[in-house]
């Protein structure tokens, strides 16, 4: 993994051969952005069965139950995780039918990088739908990261971007640089720069002043979990982003994969949100920049299907009525 934290001071790379040191990679922010999280959690799955000293398939079960409740207890948010957790249980129960211990850590290696594959293909699916949605050029603003350190590929929101920067559109990108944990200016602005994609780089409180300007085309960001009624879970300021952008007629577009939809969970109240530590918005690299008070620090925050225009997926574009366009997608 690339470090995430060290961006964009160092380029520091950790190797993990043990599946809780990837979880402790997970929640202590190494690694983030829903799809990255879920292929972290299928190579932590096969990370810990292919290091286990289990001697026969029933023992080895045992330690799947715990390798599955550590990945799980990492981040609440990212629907990914889950979803990458319960592809690998699943195929290691298909596996384990046969008895075979030697084959069932090879298998679980082979579907753990397949989750990694299709990660890539779906970004790029996803950039070529999206790419259509933006403007011929001029401004487009997005939040947090939701590029190639966010996902397995290219990224999901500035897969869209740099999908229609290489169809020939000319964008310009705003990027807010969503605190506290700054992945806006730290990871964003440093990915966009390495493309060599024009930016600009604001502060989270500019937002609604460069919106009514006029002349942003389109807001495109990503999402951790996405309820049936296409309410959307993102990186907190996401909200106020998307009230903003209907308050200036600018469309306000999700870009996601199917694995990133739940739609066991009729709306956006139902989505947990990560309260994260107090330090993250009191202290900045370790020095207090904020007295000892009371601090709120939620990771994520939901906006409300009214405001979303249009959601992207590998599989197409959802329009409302979400409730209907969502499922159809789900099914394939």
């Amino acid at each position: 993994m690339v470090d995430q934290r060290r961006l964009p001071g160092e380029v520091v790379r950790n190797t993990y051969t043990d599946y809780r040191d990837v979880a402790a990679a997970i929640t202590d922010m190494v690694i983030r952005g829903a799809p990255a999280i879920g292929v972290a959690a299928a190579m932590g799955f096969a990370l810990g069965v292919l290091r286990s000293n289990a001697k026969s398939v029933e023992e080895l079960r045992g330690e799947v139950a715990t390798i599955s409740e550590t990945l799980a207890r990492t981040r609440p948010t990212a629907v990914d995780l889950f979803w990458a957790i319960e592809r690998m249980q699943r195929r290691f129960d298909a596996l384990a039918a046969a008895g075979d211990l030697a084959a069932l850590k090879r298998e679980m290696v082979a579907e753990a990088r397949l989750v990694h594959a299709e990660k890539w293909a779906t970004d790029e699916a996803i950039g070529r739908f999206g790419a259509a949605l933006l403007p011929a050029e001029g401004q487009v603003m997005t939040q947090c990261n939701a590029g190639a350190l966010a996902t397995g590929g290219i990224g999901t929101a500035l897969g869209v971007i740099r999908m229609a920067v290489e169809g020939g559109r000319k964008m310009h990108v705003l990027v807010p640089e969503t605190r506290p944990y700054l992945q806006g200016a730290r990871l964003t602005a440093w990915e966009l720069t390495e493309d060599g994609i024009p930016l600009t780089l604001i502060t989270d409180n500019m937002v609604g002043h460069y919106l009514k300007k006029g002349d942003v085309g389109a807001v495109v960001v990503g999402a951790d979990r996405i309820a049936a009624n296409g309410d959307t879970a993102n990186k907190i300021g996401t909200y106020q982003i998307a009230v903003l952008a209907r308050e200036h007629s600018v469309p306000f577009y999700v870009a996601a994969p199917i694995s990133t939809l739940d739609l066991t969970i009729p709306s956006g109240e139902h989505i947990p949100i990560e309260q994260r530590a107090a330090e993250e918005v009191t202290h900045f690299h370790g020095v207090r920049i904020a007295p000892d008070v009371e601090v709120g620090n939620p990771a994520f925050d939901v906006t409300p299907a009214r405001f979303i225009a249009a959601i992207i997926t590998e599989r197409g574009v959802a329009r409302a009525p979400y409730v209907e366009s969502l499922r159809k997608l789900s099914a394939g």
